[in-house]
């Protein structure tokens, strides 16, 4: 389906209002927005998913910079609840790139004839909810109202990109990108003096490319990350086809793995970990072999690292005479060296990261040594100099898990405004589903889910089924509401907290977008789910079997 200029179309616009009354109205159209409107619709219900942007795909339609690619194999990051989906696309990479996850999306939705519901180009500002009918009013930038019993904010974890908040940056008179909003027609790097602001998962796989093609790289780095060797690679010739028979085997392996990604992953570091020696009982002689043997993989895979925080100071020491092996430059080696404990975040996997390091044209800043000051009309000042450079390219992280969600004027029973609620209490949620005061608005992935510490899109279709299942409920027995108790809800967080308490999640070095700590005025507080799929999965569906206990029905 075209619009006339190449593109597909998507839902036209509608302009009686009496047409704009739906059953479910859902917010997002990536992973998890199109799986809903496909599982809502399948039950019968009239579904309006309303985009932003002008096609699906979610994050993985903004997020393509050079070098972005998935982290989890491409055979487990994508539907399972098709089997004619899983036979009829044939991924080329083990772990897929931004092009070929963006394809597959535009692939599911025509394939499931998604886009007649769906209605691009539209942001949606404001959901009040109506005590006196039970019914959200949705509002959008344009200035359209949408009303539904039910609202699904398929909203994303990583859809809310940072405000650098660098003085001066309106003065600059070259070239400015973000990461997050690349421009789809790529960009020319060829000869001209690039600054990349950032080091996380992001900016560690844009750097390499970038180096490729700048005259000369500033990497400007605020923390330095610990990175392993991505396993990327094509698949083999018959390799697909055989991981397609096995689908049942990989997909029953999902729902039974603690993070429910059960083959590559960055997760499977951890998983593996307990296999190794432990770090502290090893020789020096051990120690070195394991980093010359391995890398910077054999600084990290000793089975106490996580556990004993003596131990994961040794590996972090370790790690760092491993980056100076890669690394000829000690002062840039020893820049590179991260100085919070392994595993307090998100684990990151790289192509080249360190070796790009000893290009010519490539010059770590680190931060640490001296913080960035202004940007300037010619470049960046730093408490270490001026850096001429034409273009700033930003890959500054995310106001994860809540940030989408709290720059839309929700409003719950009396007016309660989820911002508020959130920057007051700290990102609260029961299961990840529902938010106490915010009656029907479900949430994917909300805090307390699993969410980050999985397999997203195998968490998210459970929910999806969850959410599908309670509507289908309420529907059948007549009722018209379903309300988080704040007692649950409290009881949950708190037993999210407890999960993680005097772990090395909570270090206080570790500022962490899973903490909220790389957000200047949000409470620091942790709220992934951490007892892994199957537990939550258990979890949730106890709840269910208890006729819904720790929510109201009415």
């Amino acid at each position: 389906m075209s619009d006339g200029n190449g593109t597909r179309a998507g839902a036209a616009r509608l302009t009686d209002a009496a047409d704009r009354h739906y059953d479910a109205i859902v917010v997002g159209a990536g992973f998890a927005g199109l799986y809903a409107l496909h599982r809502l619709r399948a039950d019968g219900l009239r579904v309006r998913v309303l985009e932003a942007a002008d096609s699906v795909g979610g994050t993985w339609l903004f997020n393509r910079y050079p070098g972005a690619r998935c982290d989890i194999e491409s055979i487990e990051y994508s539907y399972s609840f098709s089997p004619e989906l899983q036979q009829e696309w044939n991924w080329s990479e083990v772990l897929p790139g931004q092009p070929e996850i963006e394809a597959y999306l535009n692939f599911v939705a025509d394939r499931l004839d998604l886009r007649r519901d769906i209605q691009f180009d539209t942001r949606v500002v404001e959901m009040s909810f109506d005590e006196a009918d039970s019914t959200w009013t949705v509002r959008t930038e344009a200035g359209e109202s949408f009303t539904a019993p039910f609202v699904v904010a398929a909203t994303g974890i990583l859809s809310a990109p940072l405000d650098p908040g660098i003085p001066g940056l309106d003065t600059f008179g070259g070239t400015v990108l973000f990461s997050s909003q690349y421009p789809r027609e790529g960009f020319d790097l060829a000869g001209r003096r690039v600054a990349v602001i950032g080091t996380g998962s992001t900016g560690v796989q844009i750097i390499p490319v970038v180096a490729e093609q700048a005259e000369h790289l500033y990497v400007l780095q605020r923390s330095a990350a610990y990175t392993l060797p991505s396993p990327a690679r094509p698949y083999e010739p018959g390799e697909l086809d055989e991981l397609k028979a096995n689908y049942d085997d990989i997909r029953a392996a999902q729902l039974v793995a603690h993070v429910g990604a059960a083959r590559t992953s960055a997760f499977s570091v951890f998983m593996n970990m307990g296999g190794f020696p432990p770090l502290k009982t090893a020789t020096r002689e051990e120690q070195l072999r394991a980093i010359e043997e391995n890398g910077v993989r054999g600084a990290l895979y000793w089975s106490d690292v996580l556990s004993d925080p003596e131990a994961g100071e040794l590996a972090t020491a370790l790690y760092g005479e491993a980056v100076a092996l890669i690394v000829r430059d000690p002062r840039t080696a020893a820049g590179l060296t991260p100085t919070y404990p392994f595993g307090c975040k998100r684990p990151i996997i790289d192509v080249g990261y360190y070796e790009t390091f000893n290009r010519d044209n490539v010059t770590l800043v680190d931060l640490r040594q001296g913080a960035i000051e202004e940007i300037t009309p010619t470049g960046i000042r730093t408490g270490q100099g001026h850096h001429e450079v034409d273009v700033i390219l930003f890959a500054t992280g995310f106001d994860a898990l809540t940030g989408a969600l709290t720059r839309i004027d929700v409003r719950g029973r009396g007016g309660v405004v989820l911002g508020d609620v959130w920057r007051d209490e700290g990102p609260v949620a029961y299961l990840g589903l529902g938010v106490a005061g915010f009656p029907n608005l479900f949430l994917i992935q909300g805090p307390g889910s699993p969410s980050a510490a999985s397999n997203y899109l195998a968490t998210m279709e459970y929910q999806i089924r969850w959410i599908a299942d309670c509507v289908a409920h309420l529907r059948g027995g007549g009722h018209q509401t379903i309300e988080t108790l704040p007692e649950a809800q409290s009881e949950w967080i708190d037993g999210v907290q407890a999960l993680v308490a005097g772990s090395v999640l909570l270090h206080p070095k570790c500022d962490s977008w899973y903490n909220g700590a790389n957000v200047p005025g949000k409470k620091r507080m942790y709220t992934t789910y951490v007892a892994g799929v199957p537990e939550f999965h258990k979890q949730c569906d106890q709840v269910v079997a208890a006729g819904y206990s720790g929510f109201k029905i009415s």
